[in-house]
């Protein structure tokens, strides 16, 4: 079994050394044909060994705006090669399989989403932020030292306060309230300059890239987010592509403790608080895999929404991945209370746009988050983490109104998470009322 293993092993690196021999021999083919304009042999060799035996490397070849950079690069390799991945996992039987490249991009987002090219602490806001008070900022730091303390020490958590909480008869978590005036308003004269939006707002994975023709403040505003049907049918579809998602707390087995869970308490708080009429699909597309999480779940998706063409907004509720000594909790109103993060696919790599991944929603995707975020920061500074651009779709592109959400981690607790909804419904309203953003 070892003597396979290493085998295979070793036929993936030749496999690399291969394609980077035909990186090498292609542009120095490509500087002949310049000088010459000769490419016969070139030609031959892509089209009868490169396109059937090196299909990523034939697609980087011919022009695909898909840029595949750094350990996604090679697990991209590694899947056009299943025999071998599948036999250097489980050392087991051949797995032979034709996809698409379509198909091998929806795979990648299932197991990309949480994988991150910056580090955490770009996705955070320090003390220069604009909406930031040091001392909320001091806070929140402070809350996640005394929590990795006590953890460290076998204690329970106790909570940062800056003032002790109401105490109730019976020892309960003070009830959330949500606030009526702004902690802080933006000038947005001021973020007119691409560097300032991006500053303020945004954190960029090195897998992509955004730019002014997405990114400008006066179209993210303008985008009307409004709810313009009446709650007699299906408004808000929330669903989760990753069902699996846990807490620290969660019970195995025990959807209502998963993300699923905290996806039906957000529902209830939208539909009794509020007063939307919401979907709440909780059907798993990742039970056996995350790689085809994305692929599974976007058919059932596609088919909700043409069953109920009234929806106008569609969230999907996942929780983040976090190192062991970071977590995501500040307090609020007495509550522990984890962070969210707004997510969003841009269709597109470092060079351009992925043609197979085409999203003619993307404008609105960006200004819905974009306004949520600008609302989280005025009303809960703090509580919202930077919205995190990739490259890839993540099925954004079935409705206008489409927001990804990262809430909590797996170092969360259930009740963070729950808690976390509350302000988050509170948001959603402001914005889909038209209340927020005020221009």
């Amino acid at each position: 079994m070892d003597m396979k293993k290493k085998i295979i092993k070793l036929i993936i690196v030749a496999l690399v050394i291969i394609t980077i021999f035909f990186i090498l021999t292609e542009i120095v083919e490509a500087q002949r044909q310049r000088e010459q304009d000769k490419g016969v042999l070139s030609d031959w060799v892509s089209a009868m060994v490169m396109e059937p035996y090196l299909p990523a490397m034939h697609m980087m070849h011919h022009g695909s705006a898909a840029t595949i950079t750094s350990d996604i690069y090679v697990r991209w390799l590694l899947e056009q090669y299943p025999v071998f991945q599948y036999g250097l996992m489980s050392g087991g039987d051949e797995e032979t399989a034709a996809e698409s490249d379509y198909a091998r991009l929806l795979m990648l987002e299932g197991s990309d989403e949480d994988r991150k090219s910056i580090s955490e602490e770009e996705l955070e806001y320090d003390e220069n932020a604009m909406h930031l008070e040091q001392s909320l900022a001091d806070a929140m730091l402070a809350e996640n030292g005394m929590y990795l303390e006590n953890q460290a020490a076998g204690e329970e958590e106790t909570p940062l306060q800056e003032e002790p909480p109401e105490q109730t008869g019976d020892n309960e978590a003070p009830e959330f309230v949500p606030v009526q005036a702004k902690s802080y308003s933006y000038q947005w004269e001021d973020l007119r300059s691409y560097e300032m939006l991006i500053k303020a707002f945004y954190a960029v994975d090195s897998t992509t890239s955004a730019g002014e023709e997405l990114l400008q403040v006066d179209r993210l505003l303008s985008g009307d987010m409004r709810v313009k049907g009446t709650a007699d049918a299906p408004q808000i579809l929330i669903y989760h592509t990753h069902s699996q998602e846990a807490f620290a707390d969660s019970v195995a087995g025990d959807e209502s403790t998963s993300i699923v869970g905290v996806g039906e308490y957000l529902a209830s708080l939208l539909r009794e608080r509020y007063g939307y009429n919401v979907m709440h699909h909780t059907q798993s597309y990742d039970k056996d895999s995350r790689d085809q999480a994305y692929s599974n779940s976007l058919p059932e998706i596609e088919k909700l929404l043409t069953e109920n063409p009234s929806i106008e907004v569609v969230i999907d509720l996942h929780r983040d991945e976090m190192p062991a000594d970071k977590r995501l909790v500040v307090d609020l109103q007495g509550r522990s209370t984890a962070q969210f993060m707004f997510f969003n696919g841009l269709s597109r790599g470092r060079k351009g746009e992925i043609a197979y991944l085409e999203n003619p929603n993307l404008a609105d995707n960006l200004a819905f988050s974009f306004q949520m975020q600008a609302a989280c920061n005025e009303y809960y500074p703090g509580l919202a983490r930077r919205i995190y651009l990739k490259a890839y779709r993540y099925n954004m592109h079935v409705c206008p109104k489409t927001l990804l959400i990262e809430l909590g981690a797996q170092n969360n607790t259930v009740e963070e998470a729950m808690n976390a909804c509350d302000p988050l419904a509170h948001v959603l309203n402001l914005v889909l009322s038209g209340d927020e953003p005020q221009r």
